[in-house]
């Protein structure tokens, strides 16, 4: 009598229980997210406290989920399209965990908005989390239904969701300037803000994995071969657009380059001056804050040119490396125009020296003949 039935009926009981934890996995962010909206409204710091403890849950269920996985993988040693399952549902499982941990970080920051008076725009905030749980659940839908065409339309929301991010950063800016924002709350709502669009990042993960589940196209990370760097300084009017405008100039094609200051402020007329006889055009270049960087969490590696920015990457960012290349602000120097003239040029040349040990550290045998203006 052939076993092939029931062991057809073995990897499908192990497949609906792994799939029922990640749909459980799955209600337990949602709902955490939910509570986060909830908590911000209201200003509710008991509603927190209950999303930053049940984050525990979570937790455990990504162990439970890690080790039916496990043996699923052991027992049914699975091939082809059974085992891009087990694979892609080890994948989501850790997507889904961050996504609970996204919900605890958004619960910290609220418990720092001591003040129910405050005019927090709770509008934006709704709008940015009508895409994202939304999100979240159609991605996890379209693991449960294997529906590559459900998880392609759901990765679509994702720029939406980043519209929504930089328009509500513009509002918080905005407030903070018109002093209806105090300066300890704009920290928080910011976090807040880049928590709910990671969230839109790990529904797209989750989505990718699917498609590879579905199809055998490992389509997760697109454009992962470029490398991001960010130079940042006080004011993004001197020594970071310099970098900027150096880095983009060697025309590396496996490099994306930008620069930010923690307080924009206008670009010095010396620097866009001293840069237009080094035969490159900074006059159009406009000062951005770190909140105005598209995708930062993206970004491999941060450069800071100034002592105050390790004030705000304290530590090593998540996927990258901070670098310190501290240099003196030569827009701040008085004096005689040669004096002048030469702290640029000392700026100038600390930056291009640092900047070709980098490009030449990372791509090795690969680096092409760099070419600096004089």
């Amino acid at each position: 009598m052939s076993t092939a039935p029931h062991l057809e009926a073995a990897l499908q009981r192990d497949m609906d229980i792994i799939r029922a934890k990640v749909t459980e996995m799955s209600a337990l962010t949602e709902q955490a997210l939910t509570k986060c909206v909830e908590a911000l409204g209201e200003r509710n710091r008991q509603i927190a406290y209950a999303v930053i403890l049940r984050d525990l849950y979570v937790d455990e269920l990504e162990k439970e989920i890690d080790r039916l996985c496990l043996e699923f993988l052991v027992r049914q040693q699975p091939v082809a399209g059974l085992l891009r399952f087990a694979y892609a549902t080890i994948k989501i499982n850790a997507e889904l965990e961050g996504v609970g941990d996204c919900a605890e970080g958004i619960a910290r920051q609220i418990l720092k908005l001591n003040d129910k008076t405050m005019p927090v725009p709770v509008e934006r905030f709704i709008e940015m989390s009508n895409l994202t749980i939304p999100m979240l659940h159609d991605a996890t839908r379209a693991f449960l239904s294997q529906d590559a065409e459900l998880a392609r339309k759901t990765i679509e929301i994702e720029d939406a969701v980043d519209v929504l991010k930089s328009k509500l950063n513009t509002d918080l800016v905005h407030l903070y300037r018109e002093h209806k924002l105090p300066f300890d709350a704009l920290n928080p709502l910011s976090t807040i803000a880049r928590r709910f669009e990671r969230v839109s990042d790990l529904a797209r993960n989750i989505c990718m994995e699917v498609l590879y589940m579905c199809t055998g196209e490992y389509a997760k990370h697109p454009g992962s071969e470029v490398l991001r760097m960010l130079f940042v300084d006080e004011h993004n009017a001197c020594r970071s657009v310099m970098a900027e405008a150096i880095a983009n100039s060697l025309n590396l094609p496996r490099f994306v380059f930008a620069s930010a200051g923690l307080d924009p402020g206008p670009i010095e007329p010396a620097t866009i001056a001293f840069m237009k006889e080094k035969g490159l055009d900074i006059s159009r270049m406009v000062p951005k804050a770190l909140n105005q960087i598209p995708h930062l969490d993206h970004y491999h590696v941060i450069v800071g040119l100034d002592e105050r920015v390790k004030r705000v990457f304290p530590q090593r960012p998540r996927k990258g490396v901070y670098l310190d290349w501290s240099v003196k602000d030569p827009s701040k120097i008085a004096g005689h125009p040669a004096h002048v003239r030469a702290a640029y040029e000392d700026t100038h040349r600390f930056i291009q020296a640092n900047l070709r040990d980098l490009i030449e550290a990372i791509l090795g045998s690969q680096n092409p003949q760099l070419t600096f203006s004089v």
